[in-house]
């Protein structure tokens, strides 16, 4: 057996993949993928955002929308879903409030 099923996908990160008929979009092989990416790229970029907060840009919510919008250029190799995951899952990381545009007022 292969450690890779031993991974625990977050719904938030399933919801990126999934239709309205609670299908998923890819194969689960490929959701596993996607989502060890993404959460390695959140992780790894915990220092990144320490170091800004600590040297040039102090406000929490400006790091988050910078990183988001770098992740979510083309170049970037994730898709808008993923830049979206990857940024809010870096908050929760840090323990940092997400951006505004990723809350959702009157859910």
């Amino acid at each position: 057996m292969s450690d890779d099923n031993q991974i625990l996908i977050p719904p938030s990160f399933f919801a990126i993949y999934t239709d309205a008929r609670q299908r998923l979009s890819e194969p689960i092989d490929v959701v596993r993928a996607r989502y060890e990416i993404c959460e390695d790229l959140a992780n790894h970029l915990v220092g990144h955002a320490q170091i800004q907060h600590h040297t040039e840009v102090p406000v929490e919510e400006e790091i988050l929308r910078r990183i988001h919008a770098g992740l979510s250029a083309a170049e970037s190799g994730v898709s808008a879903g993923e830049a979206t995951w990857i940024v809010q899952r870096l908050a929760e990381l840090l323990g940092w409030g997400g951006p505004q545009q990723h809350e959702h007022a009157g859910d």
